[in-house]
């Protein structure tokens, strides 16, 4: 019997040449990224350690630190746990990424090519299962996991078993990899693959975007995912190839590896897709949304606010105003991604539109410190989650749509279909 793409990763990392479901594994990472908001714990790190001579992280070349949940920091708090996470790098001689070279930390392990196929990379984030988009095992962990990463270099995992995705069809216009998720979840539930390793493959994903890719990744969690992973196609090797001098090895699921489900689902007539509040798996087509009034719409996030996401927005936005009783919110994900909306207008129709531009973060996504809802009102965003409070009070609501969508209501001043002003 053969391995999937998970088991093979993990089997590699551990070094042995086998590994199969529910085997326990102790593997060596390849990469960790910390976050400002883990930097108070981080500053602590070493204390009860030093009567054993542990005073500092055991590879600091496997370890990358940036600001980014919260920039520029909008409270004290945040300005204190920027401090300590640029202290915390200093002195361990980790790579660190300042404010204004970054933006969302995933978008980022991305762009500074820190993420490459084959490789164990973990975090302290739920959506770090964002890298399975270019072939990599990687999921969030805990702090004291975290920890023990930095000290050993080392963790474990149970091999989870596997649960497969098989798209077929192509893609209608304005239709993305995140709505093939939302509609995943509507269908099959949030449950659909607890635990497991999801993995996505079949025509449409072979030739998918990257944007796509990494927006389908970046939803496993919300599928109660261990991880989320997809084998790279060309477009995605070429990218990494491009960011990065280091090898790397491109790993593939074998014809007759094992998984628990096998899932089909054909996307030729799809249309996008709302997810209700308060879950991501509440989701229906957007027609049986439409109507539903507005208060304010929110562009970005670790999920859509990539090029391809500004992009779709742009050509709803374009030569049009936000409604006067809306708010619209964009932020890139990166400062990258920031320059090249500069570079080929992108900026200049969002601004037209009257819409608030904004610093390459989390933003509302995370309930960081711009954008939020106030009690009773009503939101609609590209971002991953829409749980109760989660972007601002506990008595506002957040729907959830792709980049056109959000910009289509944004312009109408309630939810409709962004095809209708394509």
């Amino acid at each position: 019997m053969g391995m999937t793409i998970t088991e093979k990763i993990l089997a590699r990392a551990a070094g042995i040449r086998v590994c199969k479901p529910g085997e326990t594994v102790e593997v060596d990472v390849d990469r960790i990224w910390l976050c400002d908001p883990l930097a108070t714990r981080l500053s602590h790190l070493f204390e009860g350690f030093e009567e054993l001579g542990v005073t500092r992280v055991l590879d600091p070349a496997k370890v990358v630190a940036m600001i980014e949940h919260g920039t520029p920091p909008g409270t004290v708090e945040r300005a204190e746990d920027a401090l300590a996470l640029r202290c915390f790098a200093r002195s361990q001689g980790i790579l660190f990424y300042e404010m204004g070279r970054t933006g969302i930390g995933h978008q980022v392990m991305i762009e500074k090519g820190h993420v490459r196929p084959g490789e164990v990379i973990l975090a302290a984030d739920s959506h770090t299962c964002t890298y399975g988009a270019f072939g990599a095992f990687s999921t969030s962990i805990g702090l004291i996991e975290v920890e023990g990463v930095l000290l050993y270099g080392k963790t474990w995992f149970e091999v989870p078993a596997s649960v497969k995705f098989v798209i077929e069809g192509t893609l209608p216009d304005m239709v993305v990899g995140k709505d093939i998720v939302l509609r995943i979840l509507s269908e099959l539930g949030a449950g659909v693959a607890t635990d497991k390793a999801a993995e996505f493959a079949g025509p449409t994903i072979e030739g998918m975007s990257i944007d796509s890719r990494l927006s389908m990744a970046n939803l496993g969690i919300e599928m109660a995912a261990l991880n989320a992973i997809m084998a790279p196609n060309d477009a995605t090797i070429d990218f990494v190839k491009s960011r990065t001098i280091e090898e790397f090895r491109v790993v593939q699921s074998d014809p007759d590896a094992d998984y628990e489900h096998v899932y089909f689902l054909d996307v030729a007539k799809m249309a996008p897709y709302i997810a209700f509040p308060y879950a991501p798996s509440n989701g229906r087509p957007v027609r049986e949304a439409e109507g539903i009034r507005i208060d304010q719409a929110f562009i970005g996030s670790c999920c859509n606010g990539r090029l391809e996401d500004l992009r779709m927005a742009a050509r709803v936005l374009k030569g049009r105003k936000v409604d006067p009783g809306v708010r619209l919110i964009v932020i890139p994900a990166s400062q990258e991604i920031y320059g090249r909306c500069l570079e080929e207008g992108l900026l200049r129709v969002f601004l037209d539109a009257e819409a608030v531009i904004c610093t390459p973060s989390c933003g509302p996504c995370g309930g960081m410190d711009k954008g939020l809802l106030a009690r009773g009102e009503v939101g609609i965003a590209s971002s991953p989650r829409n749980f109760k409070g989660r972007q601002g009070h506990p008595e506002s609501e957040t729907y959830l749509g792709n980049a056109a969508t959000v910009a289509a209501a944004a312009v109408a001043g309630h939810i409709v279909d962004p095809r209708e002003f394509a």
